[in-house]
């Protein structure tokens, strides 16, 4: 691939939002990916969301019954794929009983081919992982939770 192209590449990654892009030529491929620290949103808790009339599926009723004031919870910042380990053949960034703090990537939640780093907001030690491996997740949806 000419060395132009892939500077070409380099300059629409950073004037874009994207974390990575993957371009294919025949036999030849180049991957570029740039470390992009995932933003999370702070959410009203469960307390004052119960006071806000609204409908909720089983669903959203079974996530409330996972949130436990004692519990730090960190939750998926966007709709996408799970994964607890940064490659197949790689161990899981983090595993039940270990401790973490404030800043350390727990997993990847791949959207739209790009895999975004969560990491984590709390220090603590890791009480459960609430997703398997692989497993689709939804947006503000817990993944972690920590002592």
């Amino acid at each position: 691939m000419d060395l132009r192209k892939i500077k070409k590449l380099i300059e629409m990654l950073q004037e874009s939002d994207l974390n990575e892009i993957e371009v294919r030529e025949g036999e030849e491929s180049v991957r570029i990916n740039r470390e992009k620290e995932v933003q999370h949103i702070v959410h009203q808790s469960a307390k004052s969301q119960a006071s806000q009339p609204e409908k909720k599926s089983k669903k959203a009723h079974v996530e409330e019954k996972i949130e436990d004031d004692s519990l730090k919870n960190i939750k998926s910042p966007m709709v996408g794929t799970f994964y607890r380990k940064p490659a197949p053949d790689k161990s899981p960034f983090v595993e039940v009983g270990q401790k973490i703090s404030v800043g350390d990537t727990v997993c990847i939640v791949e959207a739209m081919k790009m895999m975004n780093q969560v990491k984590s907001e709390h220090e603590g030690i890791i009480k459960e992982i609430h997703i398997q491996d692989g497993q689709p997740v939804e947006f503000d949806q817990i993944l972690i939770s920590i002592e």
